[in-house]
């Protein structure tokens, strides 16, 4: 029976470090796509500050504050 039950323990010890390793990958992956997610909002952000930016440079030409 002991070498039964050390089959089963090595077994039992491979589908655990599998499932911690996909559950490490799942992790490596949501984190991939919060990071994109981010560097988008960023991206959107800053556009949008520099559409600001000329509209108020227009605005400023028009009104002659220049």
């Amino acid at each position: 029976m002991g070498f039964i039950d050390d089959a089963k323990d090595a077994a039992e010890t491979a589908a655990r470090k599998i499932k911690d390793g996909f559950e490490d990958t799942v992790d490596r992956v949501h984190d991939k796509v919060d990071e994109v997610k981010a560097d988008a909002e960023v991206k959107k952000a800053e556009a949008e500050r520099d559409s600001v930016e000329r509209r108020n440079e227009v605005k400023e030409e028009i009104r002659g504050d220049h």
